[in-house]
């Protein structure tokens, strides 16, 4: 290992060991251990939404759901109640769909394996490594937004449309095989840090996709027709009535099409 990638390891938990977040989901048992799914919780919420709103919701939803078991034999209606107030309702259905594969394909146990965990609804490649590194604390290399942040901000500057691929033999050559999990925990606390102050260096990376206003947009639609249909059946002219939005029948097309909304006549329910 060269000068420069002990520097930065150095550095990195060196501001961990200073500046570590309480988050949740980092809460370890006596034996050092943490419910994996509880990890696959918080990694399904943590997607494309900022932690601080996440720990609320993830903590009621714990209350109500404890565990795999009881996640998969809710009803969807009643996920997507806790759900509500996060945006991107279909992150709670494939959460309940996974819970649902864990029960009946897996014994209960989240599985320990990047194949088995790509198999779940909602899992992709990085989320399964999140969940390797921070439940069952394998070395595993992935990238996230404040991982990204962390790796151009250092070893990429001044570079533009940097990808992934380009970052991954550092992540490789620095990840730490003795205490993984830790080691993306201070990877996250320290890219979280660095957005607030140099700036989000994920948006020189290939894979950077700006987020869209939330007000006044599609996603905004679709969680006021949920949060409608949370309560109960509704028929279909009341909730146009409702939302008043001439997007209203492109919305209501694209969530009964993702599974998320039904359609018997003219009630429109969960």
């Amino acid at each position: 290992m060269n000068d420069q990638l002990r520097e930065f390891i150095e550095i990195v938990w060196d501001f961990y060991h200073k500046n570590s977040r309480d988050l949740p989901w980092r809460h370890v048992d006596g034996n050092d251990q943490i419910d994996p799914y509880k990890i696959l919780v918080s990694e399904i919420m943590l997607q494309q939404t900022q932690a601080q709103r996440v720990i609320p919701k993830y903590l009621d939803f714990l209350r109500v759901f404890p565990d795999v078991q009881s996640l998969a034999a809710a009803p969807l209606e009643a996920v997507l109640l806790q759900w509500s107030g996060l945006g991107y309702n279909r992150r709670a259905k494939f959460l309940w769909q996974a819970a649902q594969t864990v029960v009946n394909d897996f014994d209960g146990q989240v599985p320990a394996s990047d194949s088995e965990l790509t198999s779940l609804p909602g899992v992709g490649v990085n989320t399964a490594r999140a969940v390797l590194a921070y439940a069952y604390n394998q070395p595993v290399t992935f990238v996230e937004t404040n991982i990204r942040t962390v790796y151009i901000h250092h070893f990429f500057q001044g570079a533009e449309a940097v990808h992934d691929k380009e970052l991954l033999p550092f992540i490789v050559d620095t990840v730490d095989h003795e205490h993984p999990r830790e080691w993306y925990w201070a990877l996250m606390d320290y890219g979280t840090f660095l957005k607030k102050t140099v700036g989000n260096g994920s948006r020189y990376s290939t894979h950077y996709v700006k987020q869209s206003k939330f007000e006044g947009s599609k996603r905004q639609i679709r969680g006021r027709v949920i949060k409608l249909l949370t309560a109960g059946p509704h028929d279909y002219e009341s909730v146009k009535q409702e939302i008043a939005d001439d997007r209203f029948e492109a919305v209501l097309s694209d969530l009964t099409t993702e599974g998320l909304v039904g359609r018997s006549g003219n009630i429109l329910h969960l």
